[in-house]
């Protein structure tokens, strides 16, 4: 069961989850900046073309006027002249302000979808991981659901005084409160047992509780211990 609870929390996919919202986490930083900037071009295109019809419709009036002869004083006419070219230049500046902040605009908005590609891109990730993550999940938590009952049903064959020593054990030595004693060695530190107490150990009658002299663990007997 310990062994399930340690996968359970060290899956890989817990590590890539993370490291890929963190990535997403940038990427939407950034796609709320792509955001503003259209907006914020967007803005000023409106306001530049708001700029320039009051120019056009003066421009144009002022045509129809000199076409049309209304205006009969030389001097008038000269400089109503005058501002038509004027008028025509503003317009040209204008216009080409404008077309700066439609290119502009184009180039916000295409780095604004590639952000919105990524991000898609990303979540289409997260959700393949999240599922395989919680597959994995379910699988161990039903394992762990089943080691539980077999664990409650063997707590009450085992004596009280017995099963608080391996508690205690467990608690202080990283969950292991008990090892294998396999080819003359305890599994619990890895170091073999002398060999005056594996005389100790073979003389033992089946119910004594043995443990290991270097790290105090409950030792388990099986075929396999070289008793």
């Amino acid at each position: 069961m310990a062994q399930l609870q340690h996968r359970r929390r060290t899956l890989p996919e817990h590590a890539e989850i993370n490291g890929r919202n963190v990535v997403r986490t940038k990427l939407m930083a950034n796609l709320v900046g792509a955001d503003t900037a259209v907006s914020d071009l967007e803005l000023d295109l409106r306001r530049a073309e708001a700029d320039l019809q009051p120019v056009r419709d003066r421009l144009i009036r002022n045509e129809h006027r000199i076409a049309d002869g209304s205006v009969g004083d030389p001097k008038a006419l000269s400089s109503l002249v005058e501002e038509v070219q004027h008028l025509s230049k503003r317009i040209s500046d204008l216009e080409d302000a404008e077309l700066e902040l439609m290119e502009q605009l184009d180039t916000a908005t295409a780095t604004r979808e590639e952000f919105r590609r990524q991000v898609a891109e990303i979540d289409e990730g997260l959700a393949e991981l999240t599922s395989r993550r919680d597959e994995k999940l379910a699988a161990i938590d039903a394992k762990i659901i089943e080691y539980q009952a077999e664990r409650n049903r063997l707590a009450p064959q085992i004596p009280a005084d017995l099963a608080q020593l391996y508690e205690k054990l467990r608690s202080s030595h990283g969950g292991v409160g008990a090892a294998e004693l396999k080819h003359r060695r305890c599994t619990g530190c890895q170091l073999e047992i002398n060999a005056a107490e594996l005389r100790q150990f073979a003389a033992a009658p089946g119910d004594e509780v043995l443990r290991c002299e270097e790290c105090s663990r409950i030792l388990i007997r099986t075929a396999e211990s070289g008793l």
